[in-house]
């Protein structure tokens, strides 16, 4: 309203409509008390306000607080997880390279068995052999032997029987003619 108004040139004044400005007067005196009241109810809800905000905050930090150790025990958890399954890891390979050596333990005993019992089949297989070979041998032998007396009898058949002839022949030889026998 000042700043709408004529301006008395050289003066530095202003002329402002006297009925206006007692208008707005009376808009602000009877607009006061309400702002006044409001404030003065504003001034009376800061204290709750202050103290809610302040228990609003209280429980932020406390709920911070709660979720912080949350995380750490989980992280403990986590940890102590951790180092539970590689300390399983470990037994487990520890267990398995123990029942790998017993089996490559077992492997090389059964295989050492297995050569022992080959070993002695074969001795045996030998023994069997040189034992029937002996039999057969001792078999030709004795076979070979009553051929050798067959044959001694025979040639001593043929022996005697060619000395009979020559024996016969030579008598005859010697007899005179007409008489052979």
């Amino acid at each position: 309203m000042v700043l709408s108004s004529l301006r008395i040139p050289l003066t530095g004044r202003t002329l402002i409509d006297e009925e206006k400005l007692l208008d707005q007067l009376d808009f602000i005196r009877l607009s006061l008390p309400s702002v006044f009241q409001e404030a003065a109810a504003i001034l009376e809800q800061k204290d709750e306000i202050l103290l809610q905000a302040e228990e609003y905050g209280q429980q932020v930090v406390e709920a911070a607080q709660a979720k912080r150790a949350q995380i750490l025990t989980e992280s403990d958890i986590v940890r102590q997880a951790e180092q539970e399954a590689e300390q399983l890891r470990r037994q487990v390979q520890q267990e398995c390279e123990a029942i790998m050596q017993e089996t490559l333990t077992e492997i090389d005993r059964k295989r050492h068995a297995c050569q022992q019992e080959l070993e002695d089949m074969r001795q045996t297989a030998i023994a069997q052999a040189q034992e029937i070979e002996d039999g057969a041998d001792g078999y030709a032998d004795g076979v070979l032997g009553n051929i050798e007396q067959d044959l001694q009898e025979m040639l001593r058949i043929i022996t005697n029987g060619r000395q009979q002839l020559r024996g016969d022949s030579s008598v005859q030889r010697h007899s005179p003619p007409g008489k052979r026998r």
